[in-house]
């Protein structure tokens, strides 16, 4: 995991976030496609898409999978709060469940607990058994697990426009 890195947000303009936007809709389209969407020819929309990845606003490109149907029956959150929160413990938790793979968020937070993890499990056992993965870390001195019943929304990216 990256550690957080303040900076200044960068400035966009019309075309930028035009770009953005259609790219967090529809990463796979062309260039082509892109490019007509943001209202310029292709090669300088290819030039500020290459510019947005090496400024590190394109983080990368993905396919959104349903867990469900890959056998990831459980998506659940849980809020881990640790026995110090000193540097070297904050880091030593991010590693570890930096390894593993059913992680698929982790948010260091403030106001309630010291993590925010958002994780997948193959059935009620197998969430148990990382919930108790969870609690066997010794640094670890609360988990509250919450598990989703359903999602209504989740989006990709930020918002662009009005």
């Amino acid at each position: 995991m990256k550690p957080y890195q303040s900076e200044t947000p960068i400035t966009l303009d019309a075309i930028d976030r035009r770009i953005l936007a259609s790219l967090q809709e529809d990463g796979r389209m062309t260039n082509v496609d892109l490019s007509k969407r943001a209202g310029i020819s292709a090669p300088p929309c290819l030039r500020r898409v290459r510019a947005l990845e090496e400024a590190g606003v394109i983080l990368g490109y993905h396919a959104d999978t349903d867990a469900q149907k890959l056998g990831w029956e459980i998506t659940f959150f849980a809020i881990v709060g640790l026995d110090s929160q000193k540097e070297a413990v904050l880091s030593a938790f991010e590693q570890l469940v930096g390894g593993w793979t059913e992680v698929r968020e982790c948010h260091m937070i403030r106001g309630g607990g010291d993590f925010l993890l958002k994780l997948v499990a193959r059935d009620t056992a197998h969430e148990n058994q990382l919930t108790q993965r969870l609690t066997g870390s010794s640094t670890v001195s609360r988990v509250q697990t919450l598990q989703t019943i359903r999602t209504s929304r989740s989006l990709a990216g930020v918002p662009f426009g009005s």
